[in-house]
């Protein structure tokens, strides 16, 4: 069995830039497996003595010659296609997992050229790539996921010109909008899904899964296209043995993916987010080794994504959302997602096994609104995709349980990332971000910008603005400042002292108790008509990092309240700010940020006890 892949494309690249382009830039992404590719060769050593050796860091040793050359994509004819029809050999140049593509005349504004492209790789079982493009061998057989499958057309903009990046695998992708139409033949028993639209069901599926599809979009629940019980059977099939060709196309979608086995069991439900509104498919596939915990949750999941996305951010545009079962552990196409988790081999699963792939399948579907439909660059900027993301993924976990164990949303979940010294800045580029990678794009992202939503901002102020950044920017490919502007806009708050101290540094949150004090207030104004004391309460600020202030304050009859301080008042003293008050109550406690909002570092500084001095 070879395992590869083969593939013949035709791209119509539109120039819809002010300038005449002589020649076009892809990617080939395939190529990062290759044991001389820039992420091989910039790889960390293996240390000393070190037993168990990943399998990504055991493909870039011992390969050379043949075996060598069997990893990465083989580029053949590159040829132009002229108005008649006519093709001519086009020369190129590979440079890592670049191509640039020399072209017999500009293309000018406004005007498009044609390319035929030949390719073939061998699809890696272990590898560099492995989160995104693998197989996996289950009990049935073996499950394919394929991405980064096709020499893919590169970004030219209005910010770099031409993104022709090497990709080191971390830092991810960054792509034009097309269309897509897509014939892939496999053999005769598999089952594929794909990015977009099947076009030819009466081909590829039987007449019964054919009604139970139209039955499963007429559903509030899942309902099996292809049982359990029925795998590998003969009868899931269309008669005969030839390879059949599925055919999918997708509109203004950046990328296109497709997972196909014979192993798949299959359930599918509609959704529409208005009673007889528009149709969404929502669909899973996944191998029996994954029951019983795919068929319960993985199509509910993505029902779940539709629902709180839609709401937060903008209503999904595309017609279908599929899950992937396999060995990629999750990782993210347009309308399709690829999510591991599955239970032992007798069907026994920790109960923390649910939450991972309820939460996985969120975060893998959500991705379609960050970055695929506001494209940002993830090449560059990973908390504009992964952690924009997260951040709606913790919402859509709350939606499901309140009591939702989530892990990125918690400012205390936060602290210790904001002690550790190799953090870097979340403005730093994806690839140059090597420690802690999952908390500096992922989770301060996240829990940041719930800071912004529910302390910093009302949440209401802060929902308009993300429906203006959504509505603005979608089906474009907005950059940092983009994101920044609107929220100020559609907020009306200044809020670049947030943006200097939460993105561009790694300064962190310790607000401390510099002292509490207390006078009569007839001593300082003469009576006690606004109460009968005056109170200040010193609060210092010693990790760098402007917050806003949250004091909880006890009075000496145990009442309790909670004062809510903006970050303005540190505009003339970031170190250092008092805050004075007249009140009927003696103080006996005050403890700063009470209910851990703030992701403060060093609670030991936080809460002043005993009575007050009273001052003569």
């Amino acid at each position: 069995m070879q395992h590869e892949i083969t593939g013949t494309e035709r791209v119509t690249y539109h120039n819809n830039s002010p300038t005449a382009l002589p020649y076009l830039w892809f990617q080939l992404d395939q190529n990062v497996e290759r044991p001389d590719s820039r992420a091989s060769l910039s790889a960390r050593p293996i240390p000393k003595g070190l037993a168990n050796v990943s399998p990504a860091a055991l493909r870039t040793i011992g390969l050379s010659g043949e075996d060598a050359q069997k990893l990465g994509m083989r580029i053949g004819r590159v040829r132009t296609v002229a108005a008649d029809g006519a093709r001519k050999d086009a020369r190129f140049f590979v440079n890592g997992t670049s191509m640039r593509i020399e072209l017999p005349a500009a293309i000018a504004t406004g005007q498009s050229a044609q390319l035929e492209i030949e390719w073939a790789y061998a699809v890696p079982e272990i590898g560099r790539n492995t989160q995104r493009n693998a197989r996996d061998k289950v009990k049935d057989g073996w499950e394919y996921e394929i991405a980064q499958w096709y020499p893919r057309a590169a970004v030219y903009d209005d910010v770099s010109g031409w993104t022709n990046d090497q990709f080191y695998s971390q830092g991810e992708f960054y792509q034009e909008f097309g269309d897509f139409d897509v014939t892939m033949t496999v053999p005769h028993d598999h089952i594929v899904r794909a990015t977009g639209v099947l076009q030819n069901p009466a081909e590829v599926l039987t007449a019964t899964q054919r009604a139970r599809l139209t039955q499963a979009m007429a559903a509030d629940t899942p309902v099996f296209i292809v049982r359990p019980d029925e795998v590998t059977k003969p009868e899931t099939r269309p008669a005969g043995s030839a390879a059949l060709s599925w055919r999918f196309k997708a509109q203004n979608v950046r990328d296109f993916a497709w997972a196909s086995s014979k192993t798949f069991i299959w359930d599918a439900m509609g959704f529409r987010y208005q009673k007889g509104g528009r149709l969404i498919e929502l669909h899973s596939v996944y191998p029996r080794d994954a029951m019983p915990l795919w068929d319960k949750y993985s199509t509910k999941a993505i029902k779940q994504t539709m629902v709180t996305y839609g709401r937060m951010v903008i209503e999904y545009p595309y017609p279908v959302a599929s899950n992937v079962h396999g060995s990629v552990g999750g990782m993210e196409y347009p309308m399709i997602a690829f999510c591991g988790a599955r239970p032992r081999p007798d069907g026994t699963f920790d109960p923390t096994l649910k939450w991972r792939l309820i939460s996985v399948t969120i975060h893998e579907v959500g991705h379609n609104w960050f970055p695929m439909i506001l494209a940002s660059d993830e090449r560059r900027w990973g908390w504009m995709d992964e952690g924009m993301n997260s951040f709606i993924q913790y919402y859509a976990e709350k939606d499901w349980d309140p009591a939702y164990p989530s892990n990125r949303g918690p400012a205390k979940n936060l602290v210790a990332y904001f002690k550790d010294p190799a953090q870097v800045p979340m403005m730093t580029e994806s690839d140059l971000a090597y420690a802690n990678y999952s908390a500096q794009a992922y989770a301060k992202p996240a829990t940041t910008l719930v800071m912004l939503r529910e302390q910093v901002l009302d949440t209401a102020q802060f929902d308009r603005a993300m429906h203006e950044y959504a509505s603005k920017w979608v089906f474009k490919k907005p950059q940092p400042a983009d994101f920044f502007r609107t929220v100020v806009n559609g907020a009306g708050e200044n809020l670049n002292w947030w943006w200097r101290g939460i993105f561009y540094t790694t300064h962190a949150n310790d607000q401390a108790l510099g002292g509490v004090e207390t006078q009569q207030a007839s001593d300082l104004v003469g009576d006690a008509s606004r109460g009968k004391y005056y109170h200040r309460i010193t609060i210092e600020q010693k990790g760098g990092l402007v917050m806003p202030i949250q004091l909880g304050v006890t009075y000496d009859d145990g009442t309790t309240a909670l004062v809510k301080l903006p970050a303005d008042v540190w505009r003339f003293n970031e170190k250092s700010f008092t805050y004075a008050f007249f009140s009927d109550k003696a103080l006996s406690q005050v403890v700063i940020d009470p209910n851990e909002v703030f992701a403060d570092i060093n609670r030991d500084n936080n809460t002043w006890k005993a009575a007050a001095k009273v001052l003569p």
